[in-house]
């Protein structure tokens, strides 16, 4: 390691090693540190009986050429070295129902997904283009989704307020087609009563103007960009957990890893969770009002996956998602489930190692909400590759139960799928903890809520004037909105119309 660093980044999530690339690009010189045996935060893949998963990418959009990721990652020249499979054009979302035989779904390109859609509502064309028409219209408010300079998002109080629910209901009164259109909300946590639309709105426009899976898992991502920062001279290292910082003065000058090391720098970013990062600079450094702010902002629900390893050549191949549902009801109440009734919906996703992977299913993703007071009783104990611990029988027993009853719902989906299971495993909200970091094994950051949409804001600038923020809790999750917040991040450091004509002239080349 150096003396001293332009940047010390804190995490390599998809933000930090974002940032990382951007700044060294820009000449600086840069240390990112994160505290597992695997870059990427949730890029993270891990392997059961020689089968690949993802933790938390399952499938990518807006990759075809001239797309806004697609540009984001040709600019930090990652793209052509990314192995992808297209999923069905046709359908790579199906929303499914208990008591309904029918599969409902989202197809790729906006014509072809009101074309699909209208299929099965042929009374509801008109509400289906004006739900495409209102996407698009809604993503173009947002300059950075479209490499664009502009007036910043929060400033539009209408824009922010309009939830997903009001918006559905003004366009049709068919409740089937609203929760058909809903269907996909797992990837945003969709609460009726809080998510804006405009949340919804930048979580699918992506996907339907293109979806991807990985190919052998989105880990190749992080793979990618650690290798890209190495070459303009960046540094990452693993097994490095920061676990305070250093001040001089009143200034901060530096972040103290786990074993003791002192890592200096002038600027830094945390692409660890904002709580707690505020929790590692303790309570003296920054206003009450801004650390109380943080503390009461609420995350999102946690998650319980079930990982299935197929027996070979035993069960088809499916080269889209499915999101299920008990009823049609249930799209907004999935997550307000009790005993009786859990799990109440799921998605289920698959994993591919070749792009001609197109008969048999090597493995199965199935993922449903979970409350972590559920497993609250074991949240003392800790468990990774790094840091091994053991929560005793009990929570193996709490494990099995709940994986049972994943598999009787799947079954009802897959009659046959327990005769072609080899293995199965699952993960809770306290391994989204413990890997990943997020307060309570939070799926996405922090609740967006259109009552209040300045409430779960953060600015990247922090009350340090050297110390941002950057990561899924800023903005928007998943890997564009993650993407588009280490740019808004590193803008505040180079100067985002400077940083966007870099993107914009990367892509013209």
């Amino acid at each position: 390691m150096k003396e001293k660093y332009d940047v010390v980044i804190i995490g390599s999530g998809l933000g930090g090693l974002v940032s990382a690339n951007i700044l060294a690009r820009e000449g600086k010189s840069v240390c990112v540190l994160e505290k597992n045996n695997q870059y990427g935060g949730n890029l993270q893949i891990f392997s059961r009986n020689k089968s690949v998963f993802d933790t938390g990418v399952h499938y990518i959009g807006g990759l075809d050429k001239g797309q806004n990721l697609y540009q984001y990652f040709n600019y930090l020249g990652i793209m052509d070295d990314l192995k992808l499979k297209r999923m069905d054009k046709n359908k790579y979302d199906v929303i499914t129902f208990d008591n309904d035989t029918i599969e409902y779904p989202h197809a790729q390109g906006y014509d072809n997904f009101a074309l699909q859609l209208t299929k099965k509502f042929p009374d509801e064309a008109k509400a289906i283009q004006h739900y495409c028409d209102k996407i698009r219209e809604t993503c173009n408010s947002f300059p950075l989704y479209n490499l664009k300079l502009g007036d910043t998002y929060y400033n539009n109080t209408t824009l922010l307020s309009l939830k997903i629910s009001d918006f559905l209901d003004s366009i049709t009164n068919n409740e089937k087609l609203k929760s058909v259109l809903a269907g996909s909300n797992f990837l945003y946590a969709g609460d009726k009563d809080k998510t804006p639309f405009y949340v919804h709105a930048l979580s699918v426009n992506s996907y339907i103007q293109s979806s991807f899976r990985c190919i052998n898992g989105g880990s190749q991502i992080a793979k990618l960009l650690v290798r890209k920062l190495k070459e303009f001279g960046g540094e990452a290292y693993k097994r490095s957990e920061v676990k305070s910082f250093g001040f001089e003065e009143e200034k901060l000058v530096s972040v103290i890893t786990k074993d003791g090391l002192e890592v200096k720098g002038d600027v830094f970013i945390s692409n660890i969770e904002p709580k707690h990062t505020v929790k590692m600079l303790g309570t003296d450094r920054l206003r009450k009002s801004y650390i109380n702010r943080i503390s009461r902002i609420e995350s999102v629900i946690s998650a319980f996956s079930v990982y299935i390893v197929f027996k070979p050549k035993t069960f088809k191949y499916i080269n889209y998602n499915y999101y299920h549902f008990k009823d049609y009801k249930k799209v907004w109440t999935a997550s307000s489930y009790d005993d009786k009734s859990w799990p109440e919906g799921y998605m289920v996703s698959m994993s591919v190692k070749h792009p001609e992977d197109n008969k048999w299913a090597e493995n199965m993703t199935a993922i449903t909400y979970m409350n972590y007071d559920e497993v609250k009783q074991w949240e003392d104990t800790f468990n990774t590759v790094v840091e091994k611990g053991d929560r005793g029988q009990a929570y193996e027993k709490f494990k099995a139960d709940k994986i049972e009853l994943m598999l009787v719902e799947l079954e009802k989906k897959f009659p046959n799928i327990r005769n072609c299971i080899k293995s199965v495993y699952a993960s809770t909200p306290l391994s989204y903890r413990d890997y990943i970091g997020v307060n309570r094994g939070a799926m996405y950051g922090y609740v967006k809520d259109a009552n209040s949409p300045m409430k779960s804001f953060l600015s990247p600038k922090t009350r340090l004037k050297n110390l941002f923020f950057t990561g899924q809790s800023l903005n928007m999750h998943g890997i564009l909105g993650v993407t588009i917040s280490a740019v808004l991040t590193c803008s505040e450091i180079v100067g985002k119309e400077h940083l966007l004509n870099k993107i914009v002239k990367a892509n013209k080349l």
